[in-house]
């Protein structure tokens, strides 16, 4: 059953354009995403969100703007190996996710405007300066802080008050924005937090053993393009060992996940469009502050409660934005 869906762009080509968007010599504009994972493991909401908000900025893909979009497949080396290539091309901006890929540009001194649509922590992570005047040639949309990762532990116990352990799945290489956070909130619900950490898939097995082993009976993940792209593989685990879990995007939940709290991303790769088109029209990277979410969005999923034998309160229920029956 779906509530407030998010409309990804259909119907937007009926719609008047605005003013087009041009660069100052007014050629077709030249853009490319670099993405960590793969198409397939992709929510393709999120690329309809970027297209939608390239069309409400007046470029239409073929006649005032071309998109090459360039996959790493989950392997940081390909990521790197694209970034080079990346950095020697003649493009008017550079779309990202996460910082992985964003920092993988930088280090490659690119002079190419990088326009990040989602990163946890840029401030932490060395992209930018500030939220306010990132400096440099890199700027985007952040996720709302470390209060989020801290939220969705509080929607955890929410949906299950029985939960007394938690393991809280990291990916070192995004930094420790948040942890700090997550274990406070966890203990002031009464959970017993352990932080596991994961940056690489054949960690993955030994890490949900060795939380069970400790007696998890819950599971946190935290955001990661890296665990973006081997959700199917964590949320099979995260049944297997039988824990009730959120996570931080409403994919996971849609393929298997308990529940999910975060911001919308196809609305906020829908607002990075919007700094494409900006810049184009001349923007400095450097002048365009940082902006956070404005949409939130929460999925549970029931055929995954009822397979845990759980119940999830009725006013969660009704909270939702969208219920899988």
């Amino acid at each position: 059953m779906r509530r407030r869906d998010f409309v990804a762009g259909l119907g937007a080509a009926a719609l008047p354009l605005p003013a087009r968007a041009q660069s100052k010599n007014d050629h077709i504009a030249r853009v490319a995403y670099l993405g960590v994972g793969s198409p397939g493991a992709f929510d393709p909401r999120q690329i309809a969100g970027f297209k939608q908000g390239l069309l409400e900025n007046g470029l239409v893909e073929g006649r005032t703007i071309e998109v090459d979009y360039l996959w790493g497949e989950g392997d940081p080396n390909r990521v790197k190996e694209l970034a080079a290539a990346l950095g020697q091309r003649d493009l008017d901006v550079i779309i990202t996710a996460g910082s992985e890929a964003t920092l993988a540009l930088m280090a490659t001194g690119t002079k190419t405007p990088i326009v990040f649509a989602i990163i946890s922590d840029p401030i932490g992570t060395g992209v930018v300066q500030s939220l306010s005047r990132p400096g440099g040639n890199v700027t985007g949309l952040a996720m709302s802080g470390t209060d989020l990762e801290a939220k969705r532990v509080e929607v955890l116990k929410e949906a299950v008050p029985a939960a007394t352990r938690i393991m809280v799945l990291h990916d070192p290489k995004v930094g420790q924005a948040g942890v700090a956070e997550v274990q406070a909130t966890a203990r002031a619900l009464k959970l017993e937090p352990l932080i596991v950490q994961a940056a690489d898939p054949r960690e993955f097995d030994g890490a949900f053993a060795h939380a069970k082993e400790q007696g998890a009976d819950a599971l946190v993940t935290m955001a990661s393009p890296f665990l973006n792209y081997n959700r199917k593989r964590l949320i099979e685990l995260a049944g297997r060992y039988r824990l009730a879990s959120i996570w931080y995007g409403a994919a996971f939940v849609r393929e298997g996940g308990l529940l999910s709290y975060g911001p919308s991303f196809p609305d906020m790769y829908r607002r990075s469009a919007g700094y494409v088109a900006k810049i184009i029209g001349g923007a400095k990277p450097a002048d365009i502050p940082v902006e956070q979410p404005v949409k939130f969005e929460m999925v549970i999923n029931l055929k995954t409660s009822k397979a845990l034998g759980l119940e999830i309160p009725a006013v969660l229920i009704a909270r939702a934005d969208e219920v899988i029956e």
